[in-house]
């Protein structure tokens, strides 16, 4: 492998340089990144000084590309996945980092606050807006002794604006499938102490269509309009309609002040509050009979199966810091909610009862609540050391609700319970780090993270079933997560770097307690046995500036997880979560970028997991599959410019194959349920009318690349926008 990964490096290094030759120029960024980060160390550090590999998305990235929902600014980066199905509407985001899967083991967070729900680690970022945030910063690899469970393959932390003075924004958007959205913020700086941010954000869509009705039944003698296609294993199947176009809502509020006691002495209170919602409009039948009337039931086939319900999340988050500098150290104290006041989602019901203008269905609830605290001091000592010691806490509890409906589109049409599961969760962590100046060009850090894990109160109710309602006991784990990392600098322009660390990350309340079963039939069981995961993550990487213009970044990265939590395969209808045995994680990132004299900026990354299933006694038939989700491979190639008053942004991007399957049966591409590779173009001009007039075109999936995320992924969508800053 690490002959493929000098291979990687040669070629993208050799395609910059290239086109570096041509040009016959030397460089400057027409972009300038912020050189200062935080998240890696919980320090204020140089980004070449930092001990992890590190990508800062600033504000100025975001505005030039094409982006309407924050993870969207993470595409073009190396080694970050961000897997979404249904385009803008699709605000559950699942961001992963360097191959390690699911969401639950990426830490995304606002300005320091832990976004990841307590009910299963997913992260909802409808309603959040992208002209709030300053910038982002992502860090891969083991961050245990600092972060925590939900570290395992990174960090990814998004900072927000906080003003130093007078300025206000207004903005205007409009684009394909009837998309409309509004920004307006004000902030300002009262006297030397007093600081405030304010802001609103909406956005509307009609959507379009993400999800089709395809039957294993072939429709009924007298019945056309139908079309054969394949099941994602390559069965025969029938497409038959679809739901209607998935439209959608988002709104967001922000509220933020700053209080300076001098200049040693600041507390920061936040809230924010965002709310989102979709929907469904009227389905669709493909099918006709002999007199040219639409058909929507043959067979076993209910008009059911074409309806899609709605669905929405809101959720408040509070925040109070608070840092104080004494003479010989400092000190950071803050306390969180995040608090999902609603997570719900209608399901029309199966029968014949349940048409497209009323009948029966059910409604599920996911209202969660974390509060979270976190105390930290930074401490020099001994001319050589800096020691970062702190602690946190986090209580979080979940409560699922499913109800019956007297009418499927009226989520408080509520009758009986007919399922409900709950439960709580404690961590409490100490953490020390130890940074260590041994030289001048090189740094040593040694880090050290003690948790202690408790589950109670689980619980159960299935109405009708027999054993029900269950009450599970408590469970507890403590683990020690240790990190080691060295960085040196041989030469000006170069950088080389090595950690490794231990992590462990508990199950969810979803995972232990949440069982449910989809329309289509298939169980999903939940496990209260289950135990935490351990790993094991070590990477080596390095930076160059090989001549004035020219940067260039690599690292070599593996992963150990041993009691992996894991959806396997019992039958056809039934999955259930084990600790799947162990799983490992190999790969490399490598980047590269040419920057010109003349406002031109070019850029290529590319991404190899080789993410696999090592051993699972719970099927043994999955062992050497890869990893479900996890694609092989990713890249992106793009420009960036800024000449006078026009600022431009293109970026192609590639994302390889995955499975939903852990025996990766789903091999079949460009249907409905597949997870197909693509190759798709975004591009994005902008001209500034005046100096506080900026108008924009962006145009995503230029080429109309047709492929599906599970859904039926968004063609060519264009938006334009009118920013006024005053």
């Amino acid at each position: 492998m690490l002959t493929v990964f000098w291979w990687a490096v040669t070629l993208v290094a050799s395609f910059l340089a290239a086109v570096g030759a041509a040009c016959a120029q030397e460089g400057a960024n027409p972009v300038r990144l912020d050189d200062i980060v935080v998240t890696a160390t919980r320090t204020e550090k140089e980004l070449a000084e930092v001990p992890a590999s590190t990508s800062v998305v600033t504000k100025e990235t975001i505005e030039m590309g094409n982006v309407q929902v924050i993870d969207q600014a993470l595409n073009d980066l190396p080694g970050v996945f961000d897997r979404r199905g249904k385009g803008p509407m699709d605000t559950q985001a699942s961001i992963t980092l360097r191959g390690i899967p699911g969401q639950q083991r990426t830490l995304i967070m606002l300005d320091g606050i832990a976004l990841n729900k307590a009910y299963d680690g997913t992260v909802s970022l409808g309603g959040f807006a992208v002209d709030d945030i300053e910038k982002i910063e992502v860090a891969r690899g083991p961050f245990s002794s600092l972060y925590g469970g939900y570290a395992m393959g990174g960090v990814v932390n998004m900072l927000t604006k906080m003003p130093d003075s007078s300025t206000a924004t207004v903005k205007g958007m409009y684009g394909t499938d009837n998309a409309w959205g509004t920004y307006v913020s004000y902030g300002d700086k009262l006297g030397d102490k007093f600081r405030v941010f304010l802001s609103w954000n909406y956005q509307s869509t009609d959507g379009y269509v993400t999800d089709y009705n395809v039957q294993s039944g072939k429709p009924t003698a007298g019945i056309g309009g139908f079309s054969m296609t394949r099941s994602n294993q390559g069965a025969p199947r029938y497409l038959i309609g679809d739901k209607g176009y998935n439209g959608w809502y988002n709104e967001g509020y922000t509220v933020k002040v700053g209080y300076d006691f001098d200049r040693t002495t600041r507390l920061r209170l936040t809230y924010i509050r965002s709310q989102y919602e979709y929907r469904y409009d009227d389905p669709n039948t493909y099918l006709m009979n002999g007199t040219g009337n639409p058909v929507y039931k043959y067979g076993a086939v209910q008009e059911s199966t074409f309806l899609g319900g709605p669905g929405g999340t809101t959720q408040n988050i509070y925040d109070i810091s608070f840092e104080k500098e004494f003479s010989s150290f400092k000190a950071k104290a803050s306390v969180n909610l995040n608090d999902y006041e609603k997570s719900w989602y209608t399901t029309p019901g199966t029968t014949a009862a349940t048409t497209r203008s009323g009948g029966p269905g059910t409604v599920s609830s996911t209202p969660s609540r974390a509060y979270g605290g976190d105390l930290q001091f930074i401490i020099p000592a001994f001319k050589v050391h800096t020691f970062t010691v702190g602690g946190s806490f986090k209580y979080s509890w979940s409560d699922t609700e499913e109800n019956s409906l007297t009418y499927w589109k009226d989520e408080d049409s509520k009758t009986n319970l007919s399922y409900q599961s709950r439960g709580k969760d404690r961590t409490l962590a100490l953490f020390v780090q130890d940074e260590i100046a041994l030289r001048k060009d090189l740094t040593l850090y040694l880090g050290l993270r003690q948790d202690w894990w408790r589950t109670y109160d689980g619980y159960a109710y299935d109405a009708g079933k027999a054993g029900y309602p269950k009450h599970f006991g408590p469970s507890a784990y403590a683990s020690i997560s240790p990190k080691a990392a060295v960085v040196y600098t041989p030469f000006t322009g170069t950088t080389l770097r090595a950690s490794a660390g231990k992590a462990f990350r508990p199950p969810t309340i979803y995972e232990l307690y949440r069982t449910w079963t989809s329309v289509s039939g298939i169980t999903y069981a939940s496990n209260p046995d289950l135990k935490p995961e351990k790993s094991f993550s070590w990477d080596i990487g390095f930076e160059q500036k090989l001549w004035k213009g020219f940067q260039l970044k690599g690292a070599y990265f593996e992963s150990y997880i041993e009691d992996l939590i894991y959806s396997t395969t019992v039958t056809s209808t039934y999955q259930t979560k084990v600790n799947a045995g162990k799983a490992d994680i190999k790969g490399f990132e490598v980047e590269g970028r040419q920057k010109f004299d003349f406002g031109l900026a070019l850029f290529a990354n590319y991404t190899y997991n080789n993410a696999t299933m090592r051993d699972n006694d719970a099927n043994p038939d999955s062992e050497g599959k890869r990893l479900t989700f996890v694609p092989r491979e990713m890249f992106n190639v793009g420009f960036e410019t800024q000449q006078g008053p026009f600022l431009a942004r293109c970026v192609g991007r590639y994302v390889g194959k995955r499975y939903s399957d852990d025996l990766n049966r789903d091999r079949t591409n460009g249907v409905y349920l597949s997870y197909d590779p693509y190759f798709v173009v975004d591009a994005k001009v902008s001209y500034d009318i005046t100096k506080f007039i900026r108008a924009s075109l962006a145009v995503d999936n230029i080429f109309d690349r047709d492929y599906f995320s599970s859904y039926q992924a968004p063609g060519r969508k264009w938006y334009g926008e009118l920013k006024i800053r005053f």
